[in-house]
């Protein structure tokens, strides 16, 4: 019989009006992958928030190896036993990796009121080299290191304590297929030293192959938990959303005729170490997909078509002969861009849900004398937080509030008001649930079908295969291939041009 190490019991919390986590009560054993899943704000990663010292409990108990804890802060539940690594970035700039590692813990390097920086360089090399992160160096600015780097780091912060429970919170989706393997490797080796880790993840398919058991939550209520060999991902759907995800997922069709007209043209772009000799065009009511392994520079094309490259070279220009080098005038010119760095790059988090949807969109809702009314902002945030389906109180709560997918759904909302011409998507649905993918999916084939023009950049090659009319593979920030939409068409066909 499995010996129990958490206990979750009775456990409620609010923010305001919103019951983001209602008298939720299971538990979870020892050495196992226990994961945690249910629809955008369904209170998954409230529960865990309040387990890692994120969120203070409203009410209810956690039981840690019979023990009830109620941890303050994040340090406070590291010393208990538990960590977390968080969806967005969970490391601080402006430190050194070691320092990022050693965050809250530096006092062990610490004799006789001075700090032993070299004994903490040293440890974080050897820990970073147990893991397999050698190109990751210890002494080095975190800054120096890009997204999925610093979320490697994140894993060694995490783990290297050997806590009893590790939380890992939508981590996956900002990794690339071999930075995930690396994770999956971290999981094995954690649930085979007998602790626990809770994982969530959009991701079912990965849900079922990487995990022991499934605790299902939906609109912060308990739903049921079950063993991941017992059930089928359309299983976990139907207990997710509480009824059967009917209706088109991908797009169904084939042989579609891609305009002539040019609404974007590329050429000769180059970002130093990034990005070489970058070419192509992107056509009026196109899907152009931009994929490869994390180190590619795909995730730079986009922010060099916004202008968000400072040091780019070559020419990005519109049909008109615009010149794209900056972001005013690409906002100006009617190009939007989500970034894969939603929380630093796409949204203001202490600002609302108003203010973020409104933002790119002052100019045409202000008056004639070019003045704001609180009536406007406020009717055409409403409108488009509801079209996105944003669970909020109303658009005066902050983004900060708001779970991952909610925040990427009031991204999503504020370009679609925006009604831009072309859409750069970086990892559109990153942290999103299978309902809120599909109708982003459905999003994206209106807009084309209305004439608009998407660049969509992602590391699942699924979703590029299901939508995109072109597929680019990017291999050492160059372009190492390229696919048209075409029935046929698997993973394998993309995998032999980016390794």
């Amino acid at each position: 019989m499995s010996e129990i190490r958490l206990q979750v019991k009775n456990l409620c919390k609010s923010f305001g009006i919103t019951k983001a986590v209602q008298d939720v009560s299971f538990s979870i054993n020892k050495g196992e992958v226990h994961a945690l899943i249910g629809e955008n704000g369904s209170g998954k990663s409230t529960l865990t928030n309040m387990l890692t010292g994120i969120y203070t409990i409203d009410s209810g108990t956690f039981i840690l190896d019979d023990e009830e804890i109620h941890p303050k802060n994040q340090v406070d539940a590291n010393d208990h036993g538990v960590s977390i690594i968080v969806q967005e970035l969970g490391t601080l700039s402006g430190l050194t990796v070691a320092e990022n590692i050693f965050l809250g813990h530096e006092d062990r390097f610490v004799k006789f009121g001075i700090k032993n920086t070299k004994q903490m360089i040293k440890e974080a090399n050897d820990l970073l080299h147990r893991y397999g992160f050698d190109r990751i160096k210890a002494q080095r600015m975190i800054d120096d290191y890009n997204f999925e780097d610093r979320k490697l780091v994140e894993i060694v912060k995490a783990t290297y304590f050997d806590p009893k429970i590790v939380v890992i919170d939508e981590t996956t989706t900002a990794l690339s297929q071999e930075g995930r393997n690396e994770l999956y490797k971290v999981m094995d080796r954690i649930r085979e030293s007998g602790n626990t880790i809770i994982f969530i993840s959009h991701d079912l398919q990965e849900v079922l192959d990487h995990s022991d058991t499934i605790t299902i939550l939906r609109d912060g209520v308990y739903i049921d938990t079950v063993k991941s060999k017992d059930v089928t991902e359309e299983d976990l759907k139907r207990l997710m959303v509480g009824r059967e995800v009917t209706g088109d997922y991908y797009r169904s069709d084939y042989g579609s005729v891609i305009s002539d007209e040019v609404v974007l043209s590329v050429k000769d772009v180059s970002v130093p170490g990034l990005l070489s000799n970058l070419n192509f065009e992107l056509h009026k009511g196109e899907i152009l997909g931009f994929g490869g392994l994390s180190e590619s520079g795909m995730h730079e094309v986009g922010k060099a078509i916004f202008g968000a490259s400072y040091d780019r070279q070559g020419t990005v220009k519109l049909s008109d002969g615009t010149e794209i080098n900056d972001i005013p005038t690409a906002i100006s010119h009617s190009i939007a861009y989500t970034s894969k760095d939603r929380d630093n790059e796409s949204v203001v988090l202490n600002q609302s849900i108003m203010d973020n949807i409104c933002l790119p969109s002052l100019d045409k809702l202000s008056d004639k004398r070019h003045m704001l009314h609180d009536k406007t902002l406020r009717t055409f945030a409403d409108k488009f937080a509801k079209e996105m389906s944003v669970k909020m109180v109303n658009v005066d709560q902050f983004v900060s509030d708001l779970s991952g997918g909610n925040k990427q759904k009031v991204v999503l909302a504020r370009w679609i008001g925006k009604d831009s011409d072309i859409v750069v998507l970086d990892s559109p649905t990153r942290g999103i649930d299978i309902k809120v993918k599909q109708d982003i999916y459905q999003l994206m084939d209106r807009m084309r079908k209305d004439g608009k023009s998407i660049i969509m950049i992602s590391e699942e090659l699924m979703e590029l295969i299901g939508m995109c009319d072109r597929i680019i593979i990017m291999k050492d920030g160059m372009i190492s291939g390229q696919i048209e939409r075409h029935e046929t068409l698997d993973e394998n066909n993309l995998i032999t041009m980016m390794v």
